[in-house]
This record gives structure tokens, C-alpha cells and sequence, in this order.
């Protein structure tokens, strides 16, 4: 039902923030990803995540909304709940924890609090595809307006590379190298793949 609540950060604490917006304060759990974006600010647009129970009407509050898809990823698998979510975000960046799912990483799952190694198993049983073709999941690590990327990805398909490996390569190079040209990133990748 909601999309977002923008407005002056009235309380910020690693575990919740209490936005303020027109008059009234909204109570956000939050990870501590985003508690780590918006220490310094006054003002905030949080992305929410509404958790309705018969006992309970809980926000939580993601400061990007590839944080909240993965979140909702995340609830998804049988035995995982919205407080075990938000630790395991708290535990890992949405970067380190989509790429640890994506190459199948149980013991970085299992270092998690309260994830053991049936459940990290579970997780990147369920996840793996999904986390493969979700909107956000696809360019979690490269920037929707990052066209030297896509460029990239295009001549590789093009080269008859397939779409998943050259994303997770592209991806790894322009981490350790974000200012190459477009040939010399496919350069690199063609070197890799």
C-alpha cells in the first residue's frame, strides 16, 4: 500500500528510525545497511515494507529499493521472518548478500546470527533463480544508468557468451576497475570467461 515516506528524521537508532511527515512520526525497523546511509541526514525517503500479522502492523524502512526486493526475496523462504531478514541484512550489504546467494556461499550465509546450514541451504535452493531474474536482482551491482555495463553485456550476448556468467564477470570487473572504457572491459571479461 505504501511506496514511501519521505520526511525530516526525528529519532535514528541502528534498529529503528522515526520519520517524521506532516505532523505525524512513522516507527521504521530498519537494517543496519540503511541505518549507515542515514546517520548524518535530517531528512530521509525511506522505501516501505509493510508487515501485517493479526497481532501486529509493522513498517519497515529500506534506504534503497533494491534493499526492500531483496528483503522481500529474503520473507519469502519458508522459515525466514521479517526480524531474520532484517539481521541478515544487517550482517551483510544487499551487494555481498545477493552474490553469496547467487554463487551458492552457504558457510557467508551460515556466518550469519540464526542462519544455520539447513537454512542457507534452503536459501539459495529457493533464491538462486529468483534472485537471477528479478529487476533489481539483475543489475544489483551495476547502476541502472551505467551504460558502459550494459554496452558490455550486449557485445558479450552478442559474442555468444551467455547472459548470466558475463553479467556475474562484468560485474566483478568493473567493482576492482569502475573508470575502464567499454573495450577494455570486454577486453577483461573475454580474458575471464
Amino acid at each position: 500500500m505504501y511506496e514511501y515516506i519521505s520526511g525530516k528524521i526525528a529519532q535514528i537508532t541502528p534498529a529503528y528510525a522515526i520519520v517524521e511527515n506532516s505532523g505525524i512520526g512513522y516507527f521504521l525497523n530498519i537494517s543496519l545497511f540503511t541505518f549507515e546511509a542515514l546517520k548524518d541526514k535530517s531528512d530521509a525517503q525511506l522505501y516501505i515494507y509493510e508487515h501485517i500479522r493479526e497481532d501486529a502492523f509493522s513498517l519497515y524502512g529500506f534506504a534503497e529499493p533494491r534493499e526492500r526486493a531483496l528483503f522481500q526475496l529474503l520473507i519469502s523462504v519458508s522459515g525466514i521472518g521479517s526480524n531474520t531478514a532484517r539481521m541478515m541484512l544487517s550482517s551483510m550489504s544487499p551487494d555481498e548478500l545477493h552474490i553469496a546467494i547467487s554463487t551458492g556461499n552457504v558457510n557467508q550465509i551460515k556466518s550469519i546470527k540464526g542462519i544455520g546450514l539447513k537454512t542457507a541451504q534452503r536459501l539459495i535452493v529457493e533464491l538462486k533463480d529468483k534472485i537471477g531474474k528479478s529487476e533489481e536482482g539483475k543489475n544489483f551491482l551495476m547502476p541502472a544508468d551505467n551504460t558502459k555495463a550494459e554496452e558490455a553485456l550486449s557485445a558479450l550476448v552478442m559474442l555468444g557468451f551467455s547472459k548470466g556468467p558475463s553479467q556475474k564477470t562484468l560485474d566483478k570487473i568493473l567493482k576492482d576497475n569502475p573508470n575502464s572504457k567499454v573495450e577494455e572491459i570486454i577486453k577483461l571479461a573475454l580474458k575471464m570467461m
